[in-house]
């Protein structure tokens, strides 16, 4: 009987790359290396702190381990895992017009992104992170690449809602505002994976200074829920790997919802005010 091997055909060339460096690495590294292999395309529902815990070891040395092997960090060797992974099998319909499958798909991700919330965030969560926003004198609200969409959003709500917001486009001065930040100040980012380095080292400048961090990503366990005061989870399956999801957008927008309706029971007849005041600003911008 032939012996199946642990991985396929093509996730076979990324195991031979990394056995064959096997010997470059020790302690930490090595373990490092042994989780990789064994978790295989698995790598994509983990995050680094998670590969850390399972390999005994620090997230610095799983970033250091990677780039041991050849990659620029965890991101590029978990996107190097997946692709190499086989396609699930598709039916005779979805080979015939992907269009459909790809609509399916994306329609049952951001289900299923949604459904997951209640799992995620507890409404003990919600709650503090709104008690925090809504004792800060000052927000600064930041977050890179696709989370822009989403920052945008939660700097609209909470200057509508009444409260100093600032959100700078450019990271070198987010992290500026970051390194200015009073300890009465609160500091929401949101990352997806949760490793972005310039929003991690951002929220870190925050932290440093004593004001609250709020974390929206899509992973428990990251370099940023590892910074901040208090990490609201929510997100979705990545459909094209290397490009975050809409799902997880989707749930990130949602929690924000969810964040903004309890920021408004919490500030009463104020935040009314300025959501009128909103409204009016909006109204003089309608033909």
């Amino acid at each position: 009987m032939e012996e199946r091997s642990e991985f396929s055909p093509l996730e076979s060339q990324l195991a031979a790359h990394i056995r064959a460096r096997l010997g470059e690495l020790r302690g930490s590294e090595a373990r490092v290396a042994q989780v990789v292999l064994a978790r295989g395309a698995d790598l994509v529902g983990l995050s680094v702190s998670d590969v850390a815990e399972l390999a005994g070891t620090a997230s610095s040395s799983v970033v250091r381990a990677c780039q041991r092997l050849g990659f620029r960090g965890y991101q590029e060797l978990k996107i190097a895992a997946v692709r190499q992974a086989p396609a699930p099998a598709a039916d005779a319909s979805d080979t015939r017009d992907p269009a459909a499958r790809a609509l399916a798909d994306t329609v049952r991700a951001a289900r299923e992104a949604l459904d997951g919330i209640g799992t995620t965030l507890t409404p003990d969560g919600l709650r503090a992170a709104a008690d925090a926003l809504n004792a800060a004198d000052h927000v600064l609200v930041l977050g890179e690449g696709l989370s822009g969409a989403v920052v945008l959003d939660a700097a609209y709500r909470l200057r509508a809602l009444g409260l100093r917001t600032d959100s700078p486009a450019d990271p070198s001065t987010a992290q500026l505002a970051a390194a200015q930040l009073p300890p009465t100040a609160a500091c929401l980012a949101v990352s997806h994976t949760g490793a972005t380095r310039t929003v991690v080292d951002t929220a870190r400048h925050a932290r440093a200074n004593g004001a609250t961090v709020i974390a929206l990503t899509s992973y428990a366990r990251s370099p940023l829920s590892e910074t901040a005061t208090h990490t609201l989870v929510a997100g979705g399956q990545d459909l094209v790997f290397g490009l975050e999801t809409t799902a997880s957008r989707i749930a990130h927008l949602t929690v924000l919802d969810a964040l903004t309706l309890t920021l408004l029971t919490l500030r009463g007849e104020p935040a009314e005010q300025s959501l009128r005041r909103s409204a009016d600003v909006t109204a003089d911008q309608m033909y």
